[in-house]
């Protein structure tokens, strides 16, 4: 098991099983490769190779149930507890795990895995499998986040608000966030049995609310330190009940930057669009390198080889044989016309 903090820009571990190695170090990851680091704790494999020393090999034959990825904007530190595994982001640009949930979805569409991603402030939410099932009651736009928070079971009654205010929508918008927390950790333990399949289960959240209550009151504010201790308190809670719903077989991860390089651009081509034709490279250029290329080379170069060398030792041995006492085709032949 493992705790992290986080400091500025990192990438931090909450919960691990021991299948999944991390090294303790500040080898910095780069921001774009977060996903990737994602699929192979997974045991999916990437397009491409890691050269990041922060994750090990770990057990190849159990890996974990469940990958859960929390993403704080506006932040700068968390008081997170510091033992652990924590690494620096480098060039924290905006990612995303649909390529992880593209591979899970491929791979165990027939025992439709959980797959949720979530934005509430920006009332984007994606569900794959049995997510649509599970959390089809959870409140995901900002009006049923509203709602629920004044409902006799929300986390308002369990929650030391102090500085916070329920009267504000900057307030309501961090603590609804809290509240989705809550909710997914209770919907999912009304359905234990799918933590126990075999199929591998993703949850991507990204929260800003601290973010806005950082920009309406300032950080220095009583208002920003009592929202960020609620908040490490709150994922502190929510990792341990994931950890023990998928009974120690999940990551729980927090990736916390203060803001991104640069905005997440989702590339879009219209139906209506026009095919155009490529233009010929002028400097007649070899395709890019695919790094598939190697594997499908010694595939086809050692079972030419194989095919040829049976071909040889097939027609020497037909050359070279006696029909009379190498075939018994010919022999049986033989007997029956000495009978006969």
């Amino acid at each position: 098991i493992c705790f992290s903090g986080v400091c500025g820009d990192e990438f931090s571990v909450l919960r691990s099983p021991q299948s999944v190695v991390f090294r303790d170090g500040s080898w910095p990851i780069p921001g774009e490769r977060i996903p990737d680091v994602a699929a192979l704790t997974m045991g999916f494999s990437v397009e491409e190779d890691l050269p990041w020393p922060g994750l090990g090999v770990g057990d190849l034959f159990h890996r974990p149930r469940a990958t859960v990825l929390i993403t704080v904007k506006g932040v700068d530190k968390l008081a997170l507890p510091v033992k652990g595994f924590s690494y620096p982001i480098e060039n924290a640009v905006p990612f995303s795990l649909d390529s992880v949930a593209n591979a899970i979805h491929n791979l165990f569409s027939e025992e439709t895995p959980v797959v949720l991603q979530l934005a509430p402030s920006e009332e984007r939410v994606y569900m794959v499998g049995k997510a649509n099932s599970v959390f089809e009651d959870l409140s995901v736009t900002l009006r049923q986040l509203r709602n629920r928070l004044f409902e006799d079971n929300s986390i308002l009654s369990s929650l030391p608000l102090n500085s916070l205010s329920r009267n504000n929508e900057v307030d309501l918008l961090f603590l609804s966030e809290l509240q989705v927390l809550h909710d997914i950790a209770s919907l999912l333990s009304r359905h234990k049995h799918l933590a126990k399949d075999h199929s591998p289960d993703l949850y991507s959240l990204e929260l800003s609310g601290l973010e806005e209550i950082g920009k309406r009151y300032g950080e220095d504010s009583q208002q920003f330190k009592d929202a960020s201790k609620i908040l490490v308190d709150s994922l502190q809670k929510f990792a341990d009940e994931m950890f023990n719903l998928y009974g120690g077989n999940a990551v729980v991860e927090v990736v916390a930057v203060k803001e991104f390089n640069s905005p997440l651009i989702r590339k879009g081509r219209s139906i209506l669009q026009s095919s155009q034709s490529e233009k010929e490279n002028p400097y007649n250029l070899a395709y890019p390198y695919n790094y598939d290329y190697s594997v499908i080379f010694n595939i086809i170069l050692w079972m030419m080889i194989g095919l040829a060398l049976a071909v040889i030792v097939i027609s020497y041995n037909l050359w070279n044989m006696d029909p009379g006492y190498d075939s018994i085709i010919y022999r049986m032949t033989n007997q029956k016309i000495r009978m006969d």
